[in-house]
């Protein structure tokens, strides 16, 4: 079946709790994984920069992609947010789970 995967990545614990929150509250995305924190690496406004970061990757219906984009880039606490999506096949049964807790 096909689904479709929202990545994004915040500094703070609280601010990935909030939107995982957003998400599942407005039945944009049927489950959110919340990923310990990561080092990333890259270069802002000309500078090296290194950072602890959490990782959110959000399961949601194709049709709800671009909601859950809409959702997320109006909560995040950065500037110019990493907001990417990916295209995912599921199994027919999570495909069916997820479609079912998605509207």
């Amino acid at each position: 079946m096909n689904l479709a995967i929202l990545l994004t990545t915040v500094a703070k614990k609280s601010d990935a709790l909030r939107l995982a929150q957003a998400a599942l509250h407005s039945r944009t995305a049927a489950c959110v994984q919340i990923l310990p924190k990561i080092e990333s690496h890259y270069v802002w406004k000309g500078r090296k920069t290194i950072s602890r970061e959490f990782v959110l990757i959000a399961k949601t219906i194709p049709t709800q992609r671009k909601a859950l984009e809409k959702l997320w880039k109006k909560l995040h606490p950065y500037d110019c947010p990493e907001l990417v999506s990916l295209p995912a096949k599921s199994s027919a049964e999570y495909g069916c789970w997820v479609r079912g807790s998605v509207r």
